[in-house]
């Protein structure tokens, strides 16, 4: 069952440090089986306190999403998003379509 990660970036602090993640993202994203769905595009708060951006990414299990997120890859970059914003990270299964129906 697929599984995503949703980041949401309430506030930039340094947008130098989110550049220099950004550029390393070939690094941490390299033979991962990912699919974006957004990509802090465009984006309107119909409920909630306001973000300034939102992605989500799809991986083929919830386990692939943590691996991800956990890899050394991920956490050394992630050290930079986090010196350059205020952001928050949830993973969350999706639902089978069967389950919909």
């Amino acid at each position: 069952m697929p599984a995503y990660i949703v980041f949401t970036r309430m506030r930039t602090r340094n947008q130098a440090e989110i550049d220099t993640y950004a550029k390393q993202a070939p690094f941490f994203f390299e033979d991962r089986p990912l699919k974006w769905h957004a990509r802090f595009g465009k984006h309107e708060i119909l409920e909630g306190p306001g973000v300034e951006g939102v992605a989500i990414i799809e991986f083929p299990t919830f386990e692939d999403a943590k691996a991800w997120y956990n890899s050394p890859a991920y956490q050394e970059a992630s050290k930079h998003r986090h010196l350059g914003g205020d952001y928050s990270a949830i993973i969350v299964e999706g639902v089978s379509h069967e389950a919909v129906h």
